[in-house]
């Protein structure tokens, strides 16, 4: 087993070649952040030596799982070092600082995204072709490699100076195709990479599925179930139909475009290199002023926004000023009405509390902002409830309000109902509705002017004179959402600096427009310096910024990132599982081979054995024969020489007996002459020897035929014996082949039911870990959706609990607000009641005036009472109807949430119930597979067993048959060539008087016989 590598390592040659040996923080300055996610942060920086731009992205493998974390690193750096492309990302070097990678490539404005979020509208149709083009022919080369990017998205789709589209972020890319690992981000997703693990492998077309999301993406600003938790997102993917273009006036080239994307079958899926081909792509392939002319508007409006910005903040800046000069005026004012001293010091206070409201509305204003903010960051629509206290003038009367920019990971789904590209303003609209039983009061100058941020030239501004606001300050201040989500930090550092000062106002304005002027790629000190430092982008800082915030909450993705690290430690696990089975089963085949071979080569020695002892006793049957052909034709002529003696001395006994017979008869014949009888007894002589040697070869010609009759007898019976033997031996050969075919079949029949009792082990352990990890990813799940729940709720219930604290704010300012009408309806009317007494006193005589003024001041105090009725009655109404509303639309929207969470639960049970049923089925899928496997595996051993059972059986009737074939010419031969000596068949198979040996006593018949039993 390998070794396992201490993360930052570089002893191996191959990793160590992967990075330079300079330091990065001598070779790079000026780093700027431009990008920030899980990773780490990307960073906009300078070459020192080759003045050049470059984008730095810094990767650290701290932490939890560093060897995971710097394999993964590994990965990326090989995966980008390997790619030569115009659409993809150019590589440019790699350094190791520390615990952290800077992986070094080209400099690029910046994404889709990003201009989705400045225009803060989708983009044009051939704008979206012309990027899918350059996405295409990336794509199209990763394929033709044998990669998977795995990760298309509008925030991984860059944009260069010259207006070429690159694909970047390769982590989660696969340097293999097929793959069928859990990764990517869970709204760009295709189904078979969700269900990657259950259903097996993909390919380079899960690619193609995320860029018709993205082609979503871009033309609807937000992905399809964007309003869903992530999680939910996923199983809404996996089983739901594949999903279309919203709004019904894209052309049909491109809606069939992304139809052919997310076909949801992958066979059904065209590739890259096809896609490159579509009408909808060639229609606009030869416009490349398309995306230059894109950029060049995106870097308008990022200026535009850097500049709404700068204004912004100078506004609040000099509206704090009015405000608290303001207060001063108004404590100093006077009571134009007259009066007692107590009615006077009632208004007076009055009117300071108006001056404090107005910059307890500015904060409401801003705290609201931010609710809804958070209410956006939760995806859940705001109702029409939320009434914070209105401003003296509506926001949107304002030129120099900057629009919000909606959030990367939030789109206008999540906003309020009345938001739209034309206006822009939807954190900030609130309609005030007055009491209409009160009549309007005059607006005034000097709030009129504090609200739109415009300097009065009667007051200096007030500007604090600590080093608080500087251009750091000024330029974190700047970067964060438009929707003054940071107003109330800075409006609380203001109130401590009480000394106006114009000069330190210049200073702080001066700061914010250096700050704006270098987000617009200008100089920020030496204009010399305009060449080296010129930051060029189309992301705004607040998206910067946001980014940074968004990392920093890692509980709204630790969730996913832990069901990811689940997914893929599931699937290593089954990887390995799989893997040791398969090592398992080879094992087990190797031995079972090398047992079945060592059985087969003990059978082939045996057989040699057998073989070698089968000549040896063929060997031993021929000499025996010969043996016994040579005694007995030596006894046969020992007999016949004792034969032949015998007839040699009975011959001359015969022959002297004759000779003495014939010389008594001569002798009694005396007249007979002594030559006569002498002649006559030679002649005779000579005819008994003449009739001896005739007797004598007579003799041995008998001698001479009985021995080759004899001979050809034995002959024939030792062949006939030899016959029997070969028979015997061929027999014991055979018996002996067949039982080692059947014990070859027994060992095959034993080794296929362990190899069966393996594989159903391990099927059932594969099967075991399978349903452990769904149990598991299901109880994740689930405690995945609780958490979500119980997140929303507990935001929700903050929210309200917000409301309810901000409610006394609010309603004390409309309390505040209709208490000013009221007292300018008093004064009014106290104007009128001065002109109406002069006017009846200049007409009444001196002496009724009294009268008539007691009437006017008792009329007076009526009315003043009915106002203060009326008023008292106003509060009510407006209290009772506030609480009311707000109790209502938090009950309904709290149901609202309920029933929403509890469908999505709902949701994810029925997948899960679905999901495990289709697991069910697939494992019983895979037993039956297995069993038809095995089945099949069976009987092909069977049928194997046959034929081989067979074929011996040809083997042995065919070697019988060729043997008697070989015994019967054989035979026949040695016949004819006993007749060619004159001897008869009959004369050979008659018994013979000689005394043979018994395995030489065997007839004809019985060799017949023999034969046939063989057989």
């Amino acid at each position: 087993m390998a070794t396992l590598i201490r993360p930052g390592n570089l002893r191996n040659p191959e990793v160590a070649d992967l990075f330079e040996r300079e330091d990065p923080e001598r070779l790079f300055d000026d780093l700027r952040e431009i990008g920030h996610g899980s990773f780490g942060a990307v960073y906009y920086a300078r070459h020192v030596a080759k003045k050049e731009v470059v984008a730095i992205k810094k990767m650290s493998y701290n932490g939890k799982q560093s060897a995971d974390k710097w394999q993964d690193i590994l990965k990326e750096i090989r995966f980008l070092r390997s790619l030569r492309h115009p659409n993809t990302v150019t590589y440019i070097g790699c350094y190791l600082k520390e615990s952290t990678v800077w992986l070094v490539m080209e400099y690029c404005l910046g994404s889709a995204s990003d201009i989705i979020e400045v225009h803060r509208q989708p983009l044009r149709e051939e704008e979206i072709s012309a990027i899918c083009e350059g996405c295409l022919q990336g794509l199209s080369y990763l394929h033709s490699l044998g990669k998977i990017h795995r990760d298309v998205k509008a925030g991984n789709i860059l944009l260069t100076e010259n207006g070429t589209v690159k694909l970047a972020d390769f982590g989660s890319a696969s340097i293999t195709s097929p793959a069928n690992s859990f990764v990517g981000t869970p709204y760009w997703m295709a189904p078979e990479v969700i269900l990657a693990m259950d259903e097996g492998q993909y390919d380079g077309k899960v690619d193609v599925w995320s860029l018709g999301i993205t082609c979503i993406e871009l033309a609807e600003r937000k992905p399809p179930y964007f309003n869903m938790n992530a999680m939910s997102a996923l199983y809404h993917i996996a089983q739901n139909d594949a999903p279309k273009m919203q709004a019904p006036d894209w052309s049909k080239d491109f809606q069939h475009f992304v139809e052919a994307c997310l076909q949801k079958s992958p066979p059904d899926r065209p590739t890259s290199a096809r896609l490159l081909n579509h009408e909808f792509i060639l229609r606009h392939r030869s416009a490349t002023h398309i995306i230059l002319d894109l950029i060049t508007r995106t870097k308008k409006a990022v200026r535009e926004f850097d500049n709404l910005n700068y204004r912004k903040m100078k506004k609040i800046l000099l509206y704090e000023t009015e405000s608290q000069q303001g207060d001063v005026e108004d404590s100093t004012e006077e009571d134009p009405a007259g009066g007692d001293s107590s009615k006077s010091n009632s208004i007076t206070s009055e009117k300071s509390v108006i001056s404090a409201g107005v910059s307890q509305s500015s904060q409401s204003q801003s705290s609201s902002t931010n609710s809804l903010h958070h209410h956006h960051l939760l995806h859940q629509p705001p109702h029409s409830y939320q009434t914070p206290s209105p401003p003296l003038l509506q926001p949107s009367h304002s030129p120099y309000i900057a629009p919000p920019v909606p959030p990367h990971h939030h789109h206008p789904s999540h906003l309020p109902s009345h938001y739209s590209p034309q206006s822009p303003h939807h954190g900030l609209v609130y309609q005030h509705q007055p009491p209409s039983s009160l009549s309007p009061s005059p607006s005034s100058s000097s709030l009129h002017q504090a609200e739109l941020g415009i300097p009065n030239n009667n007051h200096h501004p007030l500007t604090p004179s600590s080093p608080l606001i500087d251009s750091c300050s000024i330029t974190s201040i700047t970067s964060t959402n438009a929707t003054s989500s940071t107003t109330p930090t800075l409006l609380l550092q203001l109130p401590g600096q009480n000394a106006p000062s114009t000069t330190t106002n210049n200073n702080a304005t001066n700061n914010v427009s250096t700050t704006v002027k270098s987000r617009r790629g200008r100089p920020c000190g030496n204009p010399g310096e305009a060449s080296t430092s010129n930051f060029a982008t189309i992301k705004t800082t607040s998206i910067v910024s946001r980014q940074q915030k968004e990392h920093l909450q890692e509980d709204m993705h630790a969730a996913l990132s832990g069901y990811k690290r689940m997914r893929q430690e599931h699937q290593r696990a089954l990887v390995k599982l799989e893997e040791r089975c398969r090592v398992d089963m080879e094992n087990h085949k190797h031995v079972l081979d090398k047992e079945y071979e060592a059985l087969l080569t003990q059978f082939s020695k045996e057989l040699e054995k057998l073989r070698q002892k089968h000549e040896k006793e063929q060997e031993k049957k021929r000499e025996t024969c010969s043996l016994a052909e040579k005694n007995l034709q030596k006894e046969i002529n020992n007999r016949h020489a004792n034969e032949h003696k015998q007839f040699q001395s009975q011959y001359k006994k015969q022959y002297k007996e004759n000779i003495e017979k014939w010389k008594k008869e001569l002798s009694q014949d005396p007249n007979t002459p002594k030559k006569q009888r002498e002649a006559q007894l030679q002649s005779q002589k000579e005819y008994l020897k003449a009739s001896e040697r005739q007797e004598e070869a007579k003799l041995l010609q008998q001698q001479d035929e009985y021995l080759q009759l004899e001979m050809r007898k034995f002959r024939r019976r030792g062949l006939l014996a030899y016959y029997i033997k070969e028979q015997s031996l061929l027999k014991e050969e055979l018996t002996k082949r067949e039982q080692q075919l059947e014990a070859a079949h027994s060992m095959l029949l034993r080794h296929h039911q362990q190899t069966q009792d393996l594989e159903y082990r391990q099927q059932r352990a594969i099967h075991a870990l399978k349903e452990e990890q769904m149990n598991k990813q299901h109880q994740t799940e689930l405690g995945s959706q609780h958490e979500y729940i119980k997140r929303v709720e507990r935001d929700l219930r903050k929210k309200h609990a917000l409301q309810q604290k901000q409610q006394p704010k609010s309603l004390k300012q409309k309390e505040i607000e209709i208490r000013r009408q009221f007292r300018e309806t008093i004064n009014i009317q106290r104007q009128q009641y001065k002109e109406y007494k002069t006017q009846i006193l200049a007409k009444t005589p001196k002496e009724d005036q009294r009268a008539i003024i007691k009437r006017l001041k008792d009329d007076q105090r009526r009315k003043l009472a009915m106002l203060g009725e009326q008023y008292e009655q106003s509060i009510a109404e407006m209290l009772q109807r506030q609480s009311l509303r707000l109790d209502e639309s938090q009950v309904v929207e709290q149901q609202q949430v309920s029933e929403k969470l509890q469908r999505e639960l709902e949701m994810l049970a029925e997948y899960q119930t679905r999901n495990r049923q289709q697991a069910e089925a697939q494992r019983n899928r895979e037993k039956r597979e297995l069993d038809e496997r095995v089945g099949m595996r069976r009987t092909l051993l069977q049928q194997k067993m046959t034929e081989e059972a067979a074929r011996f059986e040809h083997e042995r009737r065919e070697r019988v048959r060729l043997m008697k074939e070989k015994h019967g010419r054989e035979m026949e031969d040695f016949d004819n060539e006993s007749q060619r000596y004159g001897f008869s068949a009959l004369q050979l198979v008659e018994s013979s008087t000689e005394r043979w040996p018994d395995e030489f006593c065997l007839t004809g018949p019985m060799l017949s016989l023999s034969l046939q039993h063989f057989e």
